[in-house]
């Protein structure tokens, strides 16, 4: 059998996000079984200000964001960015950062890791 795992975005498991309804934020490494790197799907609705302002300094991950549909914004410090589909942006562990998802809101792939430290799926280490 092939090591291969597929899904649809709309079947993978979702959990409730800062201030913000269930449905948002998907589990996408968990469901695919990745191991290597943390991947998780946000598809946040129209103008929604609830994603919160946040870095990951303690856990010195870095971020990765891939928009799939849709549009927002990406504010970290002074620069805004617009974020649409065909654009990545990498954000560093210390930096602030806050997305506001546009006027057909925003679907969007976000990569994690730490440089230099192997990953440690959360989901994974409550298995057991």
């Amino acid at each position: 059998m092939a090591d291969v795992t597929f899904r649809r975005i709309e079947e993978i498991e979702s959990y409730k996000g800062p201030g913000g309804p269930s449905g948002q934020f998907l589990y996408a490494g968990k469901e695919l079984g990745v191991t290597a790197w943390g991947m998780n799907v946000l598809r946040l609705p129209a103008g929604w200000s609830g994603y919160p302002e946040h870095d990951h300094a303690e856990e010195g991950q870095e971020e990765v964001y891939v928009v799939l549909e849709g549009s927002a914004t990406l504010t970290a410090d002074d620069e805004t960015l617009r974020l649409e589909p065909g654009t990545l942006v990498r954000v560093g562990a210390r930096q602030k950062r806050k997305i506001v998802p546009g006027g057909e809101g925003v679907v969007i792939l976000a990569l994690g890791g730490s440089p230099g430290r192997a990953y440690q799926p959360r989901w994974l280490s409550k298995k057991s």
